[in-house]
């Protein structure tokens, strides 16, 4: 009986994670701290405005790997994200991988009911139920696709709640659900699918922590947020 009490409750929680922009109309800023091995290499940060039923996020994300002092991979994004009545209209990102430029320009079209993408690895329609994969945005766990913040390519992707826990980040505790976030085609390369385990606060509506393995060990990390 506790089992399935315990399961309820899990899936209670899980539900809670039904995003609206309402979620965040409190948040102004979200900072999060990236590590790779364990080492700091760099930031996420979000920053959010609120006027009436509008709400923008910009996004600034910068880190460098280095190996024997020189650079072999990094990364610069600067992006925008706009929505309206709980809405995305509008998402914009221009991001410099290594020497090579991505970008991403999304409208959302009222007649076709559809957001129409011009991004450098994916031009065409999509579906409105795409989120953008931007980490201060906890309904990336229950969608069933997402749109690439980089690139403006679609995929799709599974979702499952895994257990509750307890976790400390920089000095606060944190009661978590822990998620696997995986991309529903199985067949896809190695470097192209999503394989990333989340943990979301319920009652914060907040991601604190998100982890996946390519080219060594990486962890986004929730360092403040006000």
């Amino acid at each position: 009986m506790k089992k399935y009490i315990y399961i309820l409750l899990l899936f209670l929680l899980s539900f809670q994670t039904q995003s609206h922009t309402s979620d965040y109309k409190n948040i102004s800023k979200i900072e999060m701290e990236i590590f790779r091995n364990n080492k700091s290499i760099g930031y996420s940060n979000y920053y959010f405005e609120h006027e009436d039923d509008s709400m923008t996020v910009k996004n600034y994300t910068q880190f460098k790997v280095k190996l024997l002092g020189a650079d072999i991979f990094s990364i610069s994004s600067k992006a925008i994200e706009k929505y309206e009545d709980n809405k995305l209209v509008f998402f914009k990102s221009n991001t410099f991988q290594n020497s090579k430029e991505k970008f991403v320009n999304l409208k959302y079209d009222e007649k076709l009911n559809k957001f129409i993408i011009e991004g450098s690895s994916f031009k065409g329609e999509a579906n409105t139920n795409n989120v953008i994969g931007n980490w201060w945005n906890n309904k990336i766990l229950v969608a069933n696709s997402q749109i690439s913040p980089l690139s403006g390519s679609v995929k799709e992707q599974t979702v499952n709640l895994l257990r509750k826990e307890i976790i400390e980040l920089y000095g606060k505790s944190y009661e978590v659900l822990h998620y696997k976030l995986k991309s529903k085609n199985e067949n896809l390369p190695k470097n192209k699918k999503l394989n990333f385990d989340i943990w979301l606060d319920p009652q914060k509506s907040l991601i604190v922590k998100i982890a996946y393995e390519r080219m060594g060990k990486w962890e986004y990390r929730l360092k403040n947020f006000e």
